[in-house]
């Protein structure tokens, strides 16, 4: 593994002035012991790993599960949850790491395979038999909610079969669709492509690979720059061309504009161009609507709807833009979470360790939505994995909110997860 640079994220450590504000605000050490808090496992231990001291990362970083709660309460600026990262690293160049999180670093790889037969896919991975010996021999907990293969056909494979049903506009933008809408949810594409089509533009959807976040999330840093730099070379001229690229999947916009040039040191002119044009989808069509041009034709959607901003939003530092779009649709009737997290943490809360951690972090996210009564028949999210987190922990559907945007413009339909027809424009 190539050595690790501290430069851009070890300029905050010494703002740390040791108020324990981070740590009274974490979620995982308010019900865990194996992580002793955002303060002590980040800055205050960081202080004895430079330098070429012998002192090596001990266990407890890895019980950082990475949700930026600590970056959001420091009143100094100090970048904890990326101090952990490379932290986390750096253990991971010293003592290695199990094949399980090998595997689940590199998901983008497991959701293709299964991509080419879905169905037996879904067998072989939601069967008891198979979940209790993924467990025993892997270490993924059986109860986590792993995510369900598309039977219908992958993103790419429906956006290439409507070629000649898409916009032709002078108005363009690239959409960045992630893994877990190319191979499990299809239909979060397609309502995205529906409201940027009804909205006039066209919509190019190049080349892509994943954004690299389970490889930095579990330590692999050497790997995510490879996917880093794959996504430089695909989406680096389109940037160049002025064109805004969005991304449904919050994390993953996350990770092109912020966290994969910043933990990588990654900082040259494609990556710097990648990160000025990458904007999370609502974000960009915010805009639009400051702009004056965002249509606003919504049909009232009677909908009393619970919505979690998921960590990896509120790193952004944009406020929350899709409640407030949504909160234009008539009818709609919205309760803000304010939950710290929802306890998944993309795949923390896969691993057998670690799961009970996520659902007892998750338990007052849960307890905000039974809080909303029996009205409730759907949750909102803007993360993949918070949403299959809300649906395990609350046992209510979640939807993505540009589902909900799009079922305003008529164009979708929320039950069947699917466009009501061919975007008009």
């Amino acid at each position: 593994m190539a050595p690790i640079s501290w430069h851009s994220v070890d300029l905050s450590l010494d703002e740390c002035i040791k108020c324990n504000i981070c740590t009274t605000h974490c979620p995982v050490s308010a019900v865990t012991d194996r992580f002793p808090g955002p303060k002590y496992v980040g800055p205050q231990a960081q202080r004895f790993r430079e330098g070429g001291q012998p002192l090596a990362p001990d266990h407890s970083v890895d019980y950082c599960s990475g949700c930026r709660v600590c970056n959001e309460v420091c009143p100094a600026g100090v970048k904890i949850a990326e101090l952990n990262a490379r932290a986390r690293a750096e253990r991971v160049a010293q003592s290695g790491m199990p094949l399980r999180n090998r595997i689940l670093g590199r998901n983008d790889l497991l959701a293709k395979v299964g991509s080419v037969a879905p169905v037996l896919a879904n067998f072989a991975l939601h069967n008891p038999v198979s979940r209790l010996l993924a467990e025993k021999v892997m270490g993924i907990a059986r109860e986590a909610p792993l995510p369900t293969w598309s039977t219908s056909g992958t993103f790419g494979d429906w956006f290439k079969r409507t070629q000649g049903q898409r916009l032709r506009s002078a108005q363009k933008v690239v959409y960045f669709h992630g893994c877990a809408t190319m191979h499990y949810e299809p239909f979060i594409g397609k309502a995205a492509v529906a409201v940027l089509e009804h909205n006039g533009y066209e919509v190019i959807v190049p080349e892509q690979n994943c954004c690299g976040l389970p490889l930095l999330s579990n330590g692999e840093f050497d790997a995510a720059r490879r996917y880093h730099q794959g996504n430089l070379d695909k989406l680096a001229d389109l940037a160049r061309a002025g064109l805004p690229i969005v991304g449904s999947s919050t994390s993953c916009t996350l990770t092109l504009k912020e966290e994969a040039p910043e933990l990588l040191d990654l900082h040259d002119e494609p990556a710097t161009a990648l990160q000025m044009a990458t904007y999370d989808l609502f974000e960009w069509l915010r805009e639009r609507y400051e702009a004056g041009d965002l249509r606003t034709d919504f049909k009232p959607l009677a909908l009393q709807l619970p919505y979690h901003a998921p960590c990896q939003q509120r790193a952004h530092r944009i406020g929350k833009p899709a409640l407030e779009l949504m909160a234009l649709i008539p009818g709609i009737e919205i309760a803000e979470s304010h939950a710290r997290c929802c306890g998944i943490a993309g795949t923390y809360g896969y691993k057998v360790e670690k799961y009970q951690i996520a659902m007892d972090v998750g338990a007052e996210l849960f307890q905000f939505v039974a809080e909303q009564g029996a009205g409730v028949h759907y949750t909102a999210c803007d993360s993949e994995t918070c949403r299959w987190q809300l649906e395990h922990g609350t046992a209510l559907p979640s939807r993505h909110p540009i589902e909900i945007l799009a079922a305003a413009y008529g164009l979708y339909d929320l039950q069947r997860r699917d466009l009501t027809d061919e975007p008009r424009v």
